[in-house]
């Protein structure tokens, strides 16, 4: 079942002068579309849109729609803002059935980074898709996929075979493993490697030539001394 039912009201007027209407009465404007049916213009109060929304299971779930007595399963698709309050100018509702597969893009999360040797080595985490999409039944749709970090290497890289999906979850990609992250190493963890050579090799090159010119180590010394002192 949707956890979410937004009343909504059918407008008369659509277009841009429509939908500016809707806006100055305290609604937010929005087109109902799919299920082989003609789109049809609806708002929503603003307010109880924007209590919904954040809740952060309205966009990408599955929705109740109620328009009087008459009820539908939708998926709210997508979203549009004002760049500069922020707020909630239009919305885009697709009609399905509960039991519909359908595709829909899924955020990725990634977690137990805290538990990856890797970030502790200097790794850092490069994220090439932060979603998938995905083939599942409409109300089963997953919050996100999990991409367990810990036990990962430097170098690794991060495939959808590593992802937790549920078993009724298929990517829409089917031909290939493909790539979700990896995890490389920075650049700071290059140079102090790179550090740590060049320090080893030149311990290294002057104890060669501590050899070579027949000095004996510090260490050696004093086990000669020792020796010495208990011959007496």
């Amino acid at each position: 079942m949707a956890e979410i039912i937004l009343n909504v009201d059918v407008r008369d007027g659509v277009g841009t002068g429509g939908a500016r209407a809707a806006r100055r009465a305290g609604m937010v404007p929005g087109i109902l579309y799919g299920g082989d049916k003609a789109p049809v213009a609806i708002s929503v109060n603003e307010k109880d849109f924007r209590k919904n929304l954040y809740t952060g299971k309205l966009l990408g779930h599955l929705v109740t729609l109620k328009y009087g007595e008459e009820t539908q399963s939708v998926i709210a698709k997508d979203v549009q803002f004002d760049p500069v309050s922020d707020r909630p100018l239009h919305f885009d509702l697709m009609r399905v059935d509960e039991n519909q597969t359908i595709k829909i893009e899924v955020p990725i999360h990634f977690i137990n980074e805290d538990q990856c040797k890797a970030f502790r080595q200097g790794g850092t985490l490069e994220i090439v898709r932060h979603s998938v999409e995905i083939l599942v039944k409409a109300n089963h749709i997953p919050e996100d996929l999990i991409v367990d970090l810990a036990g990962h290497k430097l170098g690794d890289t991060i495939r959808w075979s590593d992802v937790k999906v549920p078993s009724d979850v298929e990517a829409t990609i089917t031909d290939r493993d493909f790539v979700i992250a990896s995890i490389k190493t920075s650049s700071a963890a290059i140079a102090a490697d790179q550090i740590e050579e060049a320090i080893a090799e030149e311990n290294a090159e002057a104890e060669a030539a501590a050899i070579e010119a027949g000095e004996v180590p510090a260490s050696e010394q004093g086990d000669g001394e020792e020796g010495e002192k208990s011959e007496d």
